[in-house]
């Protein structure tokens, strides 16, 4: 255990040591010195600008953008406007800060993604200052301009720029500034010499941090923790005070002696640690400050960079990279000299079990006899997790897992949870991928959450290493393999040195059926690219026709669109097609493409039936469907008031029916020409009103206005049947109570519909006499219903017994109540020897 002790350095009731993560490789030959350099947090890349003033066209300056290991992901010449100030935002997008206020964002490989300004009178007064910060609502940009004013965008994202108040006497920059996040609220503190100011969106407030004496000097140096909770002040004196943000309360005041600016200065705190510090860098030399008066100070041989990370600091230079920071609490209780914490006795019972000795079951019964042995496995298991090398994180978790055996209600939960992260986390520490996380960074609620880390490889293209993670952890399809294959093959589609054919081959071996993978959005990325074919091989293998078919129509391959949404079977997504077709294409090129679908064409038929008429009438015409064109003219005919128009439209029916050879449609036609010629005549004779009926509803209303002469004239032009004649003609005279015609109508000729039909029509009517005058004409075999009908039983029961009908003589039985006996005896009679017989 003493080598792990090695390298910490006690400051107060605290150790803090500094881990190796990296020997960095880049090249970089003349240091850090000259460049702007941007480093993100949790370990992100790192970007550098090689002298940023040059300002030769012929030797400009070069962007480099690297992983946390040093290993190049892109450089290319800077083209653009000076620039003061480098940073990365929440995704890991760089933004590059120009004097005039222009803020250029380029993703992770220097691909440009888009840019924004500050403002119209930054271009004017230009940016002297510049920081990039992130608040919970995104990534913020916030500068200071010539005219000493401020400018404040709390999210690019949603970018709303806001001009700060004006500082009183401010001339030019002030000596130090920082941005705070309070309350959900963004504020700027600004030192100008003596005096210190907050300010937020409406008012510029002097403020005085409690227990700086004005003996300690002007301010000339300041730092914000990683959470915005504490502040640090550095003074020309060589005083360095700490305390909350917000200035309400003092942690402490440490004389450094150094009356020379910081080069950098960042905090170093774990969370719930109970000792902030704050790291100090000047040329060569690197102090870490606490609460008490004795700091640690370590060496530095060329210009370091410091970024301030959740848990400590991490220190990159131009050939290594380091992590300084707390000794976890836990690490301390089991690795501290002669500790005799739980843990401790643990690791070392383990050793003495792998040597055989003994000593192993004297240090497992101390443990037993404290009832600590669950706490001993707690420890280590959470130690474990803050180790950063893998020797010592195995001894950890093998002390533990040992003492687990001689414990029986030990839950498993958080030893399986700590080997697997730290499975996770030893892979992309990996020089060649560069995460170099913590254990505390990941995974965090807020930013490094296990989805972001994904996130992280896939866009760093580490898709073999992030789909093998998301299959040892178990991740859902959805949100894991697939969602990194389809990154992937977006990716794949923008390889110009591959064919499409090759391309797409690729994809559908690699992607296959994979859940939440929708080959329609890697075609569209295709597309994007300008790779129209190897969009259309993609969309191929799109199951799912409502997704191939709003691209095709994007791509103009509105042919291909109509045989997909045709194959569907979804008649909406083909009506989509043609109404967008119909949009885009002239008419005749329209109906050309139809003509080729018939089942669109057959759908377009039936949408125009009900929407769009006219363009119906055209189709018919392109087809040269004279039936259907024949009968487009008679429906047209009925939405007609014009008799001249309706005719007109009649007689082009006529017309198109004769060419469709269909001369029952045509006679038909023809005949409700005349109809309606007949009834326009009427109606200008008689006013009858009868343009627009029916032959038989024309014959009703003249034989209900007694005209009768006219609808006789019907009868004899259209052939009417006589027994449909007869009917109206009868139920006419019934329902005027013309007896005396209805009794000569019935004499004119013998009945086409029986007389039954006049008995039955003048008892509806309640006429039982003259329903009488009919039942002697009434064929035999009506006799017993025209009787009945009249109630005569009498004369039924004769009609019966005289056709020695047991049915009818039954149906008059039927109707005979009590006081009918002899009548019901005689029946019986009769049907009694009808049986016999």
């Amino acid at each position: 255990m003493a080598f792990i002790t090695a390298n910490w350095n006690p400051l107060g009731e605290a150790f803090y040591r500094k881990t190796e993560l990296y020997d960095m490789c880049w090249n970089i030959r003349d240091g850090l010195g000259d460049s702007l350099v941007a480093a993100a947090p949790y370990g992100g890349p790192i970007a550098l600008l090689r002298e940023p003033h040059r300002r030769s066209p012929s030797s400009r300056p070069h962007l480099e953008i690297y992983s946390a290991s040093g290993v190049t992901i892109t450089s290319f010449p800077w083209k653009s406007g000076p620039v003061v100030q480098l940073g990365w935002t929440v995704s890991d997008e760089l933004l590059c800060i120009q004097e005039d206020g222009t803020v250029l964002i380029y993703d992770l490989f220097g691909s440009f993604k888009r840019h924004f300004s500050m403002g119209q009178e930054v271009v004017q007064s230009q940016v002297l200052e510049a920081k990039v910060f992130h608040s919970p609502y995104g990534t913020g940009v916030a500068i200071i301009t010539g005219s000493s004013r401020y400018t404040l965008a709390t999210n690019i994202d949603d970018l709303k720029p806001r001009r700060l108040p004006e500082v009183p006497g401010l001339q030019g920059k002030p000596s130090c500034w920082v941005v705070l996040t309070q309350d959900r609220q963004t504020k700027v503190l600004l030192s100008t010499g003596p005096e210190l100011f907050i300010l937020d969106n409406t008012s510029c407030t002097n403020v005085c941090p409690p227990g700086l004496s004005p003996q300690a000097g002007s301010i000339v140096h300041m730092s914000v923790s990683f959470s915005y909770r504490y502040l640090a002040l550095f003074t020309d004196t060589g005083h360095l005070w700490t305390g909350f943000s917000n200035l309400q309360e003092k942690l402490s005041v440490v004389d450094t002696k150094k009356m020379t600016t910081p080069k950098q200065m960042v905090w170093c705190r774990r969370p719930k640690s109970q000792q902030p510090s704050v790291v100090l860098m000047w040329d060569r030399l690197l102090m870490v400050v606490g609460l008490c008066n004795d700091p640690i100070q370590f060496p530095v041989e060329d210009l370091c960079v410091l970024v301030g990370e959740l848990d400590g600091v991490r220190i990159i230079s131009s050939t290594n990279q380091e992590l300084l920071q707390e000794v976890p609490l836990v690490c301390q209780d089991i690795f501290k000299i002669a500790s005799m914490a739980p843990g401790a006795l643990l690791l070392e019972a383990h050793r003495e079990y792998e040597k055989s000795s003994q000593k192993a079951d004297e240090y497992l019964r101390e443990i037993k006899e404290q009832r600590m042995l669950g706490e001993a496995v707690r420890q280590c298991v959470e130690a474990a997790g803050h180790e950063y090398d893998s020797t010592t994180q195995k001894s950890l978790l093998k002390a533990a897992s040992f003492g687990k055996c001689f414990l029986t209600d030990f839950s498993p939960d958080q030893f399986v949870q700590t080997c697997r992260e730290l499975r996770v986390l030893n892979a992309v520490r990996e020089s060649g991928v560069g995460l170099p996380l913590t254990h505390t960074q990941y995974p965090h609620a807020d930013h490094m959450t296990l989805q972001v880390l994904i996130d992280r490889l896939v866009y760093r293209q580490f898709y073999p290493l992030a789909i093998e993670i998301c299959r040892y952890l178990k991740i859902p399809d959805y949100q894991g393999v697939s969602r990194v294959l389809k990154h992937w093959a977006s990716c794949k589609v923008q390889q110009k040195d591959l064919s499409d054919e090759a391309i797409a081959r690729a994809v559908c071996v690699k992607v296959g059926d994979s859940p939440g993978v929708s080959y329609s959005d890697i075609a569209a990325k295709a597309y994007e690219c300008g790779r129209t074919e190897l969009a259309i091989k993609l969309l191929d293998f799109e199951a799912r026709s409502g997704e191939q078919v709003p691209l095709l129509l994007k791509m103009k391959r509105s042919q291909l669109a109509l045989s997909k949404a045709v194959e569907s079977g979804d008649t909406d997504l083909v009506y989509t097609v043609v109404s967008y077709l119909k949009n885009e294409m002239n008419r005749g090129d329209f109906f050309m493409t139809l003509r080729n679908q018939p089942v669109a064409l057959s759908l377009y038929r039936q949408f125009c039936k009900l929407q769009e008429q006219d363009t119906l009438k055209d189709l018919y015409n392109q087809d040269d469907d004279h039936q259907e064109l024949a009968n487009y003219y008679v429906s047209a005919s009925y939405r007609e008031k014009r008799l001249d128009s309706r005719l007109s439209l009649l007689q082009s029916a006529v017309d198109e029916y004769n060419k469709a050879k269909n001369e029952f449609a045509a006679k038909a036609t023809e005949d409700e020409m005349r109809l309606l010629r007949f009834q326009r005549k009427l109606d200008d004779e008689k006013g009858a009103g009868l343009l627009g009926l029916s032959l038989q509803a024309t014959m009703e209303a003249l034989l209900a206005l007694g005209l009768h002469k006219q609808a006789e004239q019907l009868y004899r032009d259209f052939r009417v049947p006589d027994k449909r004649y007869w009917w109206l003609k009868l139920k006419s005279l019934a329902e005027k109570e013309e007896w005396e015609e209805l009794e000569k109508f019935s004499k004119s000729k013998k009945s086409p519909i029986g007389y039954l039909a006049f008995v039955d029509i003048c008892m509806k009517c309640n006429n039982k006499y003259e329903a009488k005058k009919y039942v002697s004409k009434v064929t035999p075999e009506q006799k017993v219903k025209a009787h009945l009908a009249v109630s005569d039983l009498e004369g039924a029961a004769e009609a019966a017994i005289e056709r020695r009908n047991e049915a009818e003589m039954g149906a008059v039985l039927a109707r005979c109540s009590t006081s009918d006996q002899l009548l019901i005896d005689r029946l019986t009679r009769a049907r009694a020897t009808a049986v016999k017989k």
